[in-house]
């Protein structure tokens, strides 16, 4: 299947005449759950690192061999008629250029890359991290919406002013979304407003709807693993119960 958005009409989904109402982004994490969103209508669909690697058996945090991720993204795309966005975590530690033809190469329409590393739970270098972001966006031209992750709010100070600093500096460097993650939601205006470009938020289970969300001031909303945890959760379920009834039975 063959998605026919460009990545300038994807990004141009981010701009909500109706504050309520923001781009919803499901995190899928295989063809399975790529077509169920789909065909329940969701015109654009991301993918989770997270997600991915749980179902490829390793944990989240860069420790998925990058063949193997870019190979999941394009079981993930072609199963789909609707554009993917990928999270890649914060490139393997690939080459820009090589981020970027792999990136195309499986067909998606745009990216989140991380400002950490999970490993150290230490932020980059915020200047050297734009100076890398840069040279993604030109690679990139216009054929991907680079969204920008700022991990402030995971491993830094979890101010508005640190988050709004970075920001700065990615969206200079050709960032065309941020990502604050884990952003306390009371912080969502203060960011919103700081920061010249959309804000996409992280939706938890038990919080603040999509649309409520919207309302503070994010464009764009994903649910990072939680999609595919609450999936895992029912497979679990189900097979504990499958178990109780007739697992011993068949020993």
């Amino acid at each position: 299947m063959v998605a026919t958005m460009t990545a300038g009409e994807f990004l141009a989904l981010h701009d909500r005449t109706e504050p309520t109402d923001p781009l919803v982004l499901p995190n899928v994490w295989d063809a399975v759950s790529a077509r169920a969103f789909a065909e329940a209508g969701f015109p654009v669909l991301a993918t989770s690192s997270a997600a991915v690697a749980a179902v490829l058996g390793y944990r989240d945090g860069g420790d998925t061999p990058p063949d193997e991720m870019f190979a999941a993204l394009k079981r993930i795309v072609r199963s789909v008629d609707v554009p993917v966005t990928a999270d890649i975590e914060n490139g393997y530690g690939l080459a820009p250029v090589e981020i970027v033809e792999r990136l195309l190469d499986a067909g998606v329409i745009g990216c989140n890359l991380e400002d950490s590393d999970a490993a150290t739970k230490q932020l980059n270098d915020p200047v050297q991290h734009a100076e890398w972001l840069s040279e993604v966006s030109v690679a990139a031209g216009d054929r991907l919406v680079l969204n920008a992750r700022v991990d402030t709010f995971l491993y830094g100070d979890h101010s508005v002013e640190s988050a709004a600093k970075r920001a700065g500096l990615y969206i200079d460097a050709g960032a065309d979304v941020i990502y604050p993650i884990l952003a306390p939601e009371e912080l969502l205006p203060d960011l919103a407003n700081s920061i010249r470009r959309p804000l996409n938020a992280l939706h938890l289970p038990g919080t603040s709807s999509p649309s409520r969300l919207g309302s503070l001031g994010a464009a764009r909303v994903t649910f990072g693993g939680g999609l595919q945890k609450q999936s895992s959760d029912d497979i679990t379920e189900l097979a504990q119960r499958i178990g109780r009834a007739y697992g011993a039975q068949s020993q």
